[in-house]
């Protein structure tokens, strides 16, 4: 059973990107150190995330055999759909990432997206326009947290160079729909830098482990309100000093139940930009693959390349 009688901390972003004064853009870096906070003030436009959410809709509407027309297990980036039940996390989702420099693509880490064919407007046009803003909205969060050990964003000038941007579209079954203690994602930690999620408005399920209570914090969806969460590859890089924490969803609505996350790690070759003076020089893509090696289909000369690097 989750606890309501705290709060994540609630950071109005608008304080940060056009600052009304030094104090409160100080504040607003201050604020994130539990690695878990609320955001508002963050420049996704309201029609952007309803956007996003039509899109989903009309996805998550199909046939199940047209939605496995798209599988992940057909692309060597592990981009397309997974269906309910081949994760974990127990999740349908459409997964998604940047779309540029092609001739990266055999590492794994960029290539093309597997879009459904939906008329455009239905489904690309506002997945692409959400993601765009979110993306932004990840690489302001890597800025305050450069700020806040005292560093300054100059780093994001080579740890921002190509990134990896990640997106999943997350379609979470009615609980009828449900096995007997099944959760709609399991408890976890992220894996890798900076995670932005949308929640469908007034359907709750995130909840977020507090481990001086022991107990489970239920998060919730609010409209124009995003959750930010950092993961164990800034809580290393941090010494901790940011901490990746552990969450999970339980889908408490009669209904289904939709969500987004973007998760925003860095440039592949980029190396710790939290301590620049840390003698252990691992990549974002050295971490990536010794994360994800075993669940996605990189060739062996990139696993080598990054081993080596």
């Amino acid at each position: 059973m989750a606890t309501n009688n705290i709060q994540l901390p609630v950071i109005d972003l608008s304080e940060y990107i056009t600052p009304r004064s030094p104090a409160g853009r100080d504040k607003v870096i201050a604020q994130v150190k539990f690695g878990f906070f609320q955001l508002t003030g963050h420049g996704v436009t309201l029609e952007q995330q309803r956007g996003l959410f039509r899109g989903m809709d009309n996805f998550f509407s199909l046939a199940a055999e047209e939605k496995l027309k798209y599988s992940f297990l057909e692309n060597p980036c592990r981009r397309g759909y997974e269906a309910s039940g081949m994760s974990l996390r127990d999740t349908d989702v459409v997964a998604d990432s940047k779309e540029e420099d092609p001739e990266m693509g055999y590492m794994g880490f960029y290539g093309p997206n597997n879009w459904p064919k939906l008329p455009e407007e239905k489904f690309k046009g506002p997945v692409w326009d959400y993601y765009t803003a979110a993306n932004q909205l990840g690489r302001i969060i890597w800025e305050i947290l450069l700020q806040g050990l005292g560093h300054s964003t100059k780093a994001m000038d080579s740890f921002a160079k190509k990134p990896v941007v990640a997106m999943k579209l997350l379609h979470y079954p009615q609980p009828s729909q449900r096995l007997a203690n099944q959760l709609g994602c399991g408890s976890h930690s992220d894996f890798g830098g900076v995670t932005v999620l949308l929640q469908q408005p007034g359907k709750d399920g995130l909840e977020v482990w507090l481990e001086d209570k022991q107990d489970w914090l239920s998060v919730p969806a609010l409209q124009d309100v995003f959750v930010i969460n950092c993961g164990d590859m800034i809580q290393r890089w941090s010494g901790g000093q940011y901490k990746s924490v552990q969450h999970r969803v339980v889908n408490k609505t009669d209904g289904r139940r939709l969500s987004c996350s973007l998760f925003w790690h860095g440039d592949v070759m980029a190396t710790n930009p939290l301590n620049p003076d840390d003698p252990d020089k691992v990549t974002v893509g050295q971490l990536w693959i010794n994360r994800f090696k075993n669940q996605m289909s990189i060739p062996k000369d990139a696993v080598e390349a990054f081993a080596s690097a």
